[in-house]
């Protein structure tokens, strides 16, 4: 009897999330497009439409070369969660460190843009599953953005959270003669192919104890719900490594702070960094999750990428 009662709990419970699911997809279906505005902007690529959400500093001067960051939401995601200040603080990172931030939307099977991913090589979704072409994407939205604005091209840099992040790494691979430097912050690089053409500078940003994107690697065992939208994910150290060898750094790893280290001496002046948090879990350290909760407060995550970045003068 106690099994027949567990079993009917289940197909109760699988019952409902599938209704759920079904819910949540009909009201995504009926939810319009997002509207254009002074900062949110679309962008034809090919035969498709993509979105971005576009932040200018006050002091923004068209006669001087202004940095460019391009920040990556995560998977299940989209640029208005990005680009929203209570929970990621990028708006007013803009606006004290004087770079223009640019928060594209990723993949989406719904015209809202809303649970969108990115195409990092083995995730994430329907944008690894679609193959969708989002280095194609950002290659097209930088071209506009130094039509548009007076870009410093030497730096232009990604930043991007968990499956965001991942879609930085694949833009180091792929997009070395654009992108000078990025900054992943728990998410790993689980790119097929990477050959890039550049030395590229790499900042990664990671808890101890993230449970969705594993320090050692693989995938949190109660993190996803459907495994076959993500990957094993590659570890933290395999990732630093692979990049120390890119990069042909000579000097061994340099502690520069209770949670960071560098390694230098590499090719074309790039370096590498790694910044370890002993907790916070999956999240942007210095932030608030977006399903509650705070980031890690070990360290703020917009200072040390921006302190990185501002290192690469």
């Amino acid at each position: 009897m106690k099994s027949l009662t567990i079993f009917v709990l289940l197909v109760c419970m699988s019952a409902h999330a599938g209704w759920l699911k079904d819910r949540i997809i009909a009201r995504m279906s009926k939810t319009p497009a997002p509207e254009l505005s002074a900062t949110v902007k679309v962008l034809k690529v090919g035969d498709t439409t993509r979105y971005y959400t576009i932040h200018i500093p006050k002091n923004y001067d068209p006669k001087k070369a202004t940095p460019l960051v391009l920040a990556f939401h995560g998977g299940g995601g989209d640029m208005s969660i990005q680009a929203n200040d209570k929970y990621y603080g990028l708006i007013s990172k803009s606006e004290q460190a004087g770079f223009i931030a640019v928060f594209p939307n990723g993949h989406s099977k719904f015209r809202s843009g809303k649970l969108a991913t990115w195409n990092a090589g083995k995730c994430c979704g329907s944008a690894r599953d679609e193959r969708s072409d989002d280095v194609g994407f950002i290659r097209s939205l930088v071209e506009t953005l130094t039509k548009d604005y007076t870009i410093d091209r030497k730096r232009i840099y990604a930043i991007g959270m968990s499956n965001g992040g991942m879609m930085s790494y694949r833009l180091a691979c792929e997009l070395s003669d654009v992108i000078t430097g990025i900054a992943a912050v728990a998410g790993t690089d689980n790119t097929i192919e990477c050959a890039p053409k550049n030395p590229v500078s790499i900042l990664h940003i990671h808890a101890r104890d993230d449970d969705h994107v594993m320090f050692e690697g693989g995938a949190g065992k109660k993190a996803f719900k459907d495994r076959s939208q993500i990957t094993e994910f590659v570890s933290v150290p395999s990732t630093v490594a692979k990049w120390v060898k890119h990069n042909g750094c000579k000097s061994p790893a340099k502690k520069l702070s209770t949670f960071c280290e560098l390694y230098s001496d590499c090719l074309g002046g790039v370096s590498v960094e790694l910044c370890v948090t002993p907790d916070g879990k999956h999240s942007w350290p210095g932030g608030t999750k977006p399903r509650g909760g705070a980031g890690s407060s070990a360290l703020n995550a917009n200072d040390v990428i921006w302190d990185f970045f501002s290192s690469l003068r």
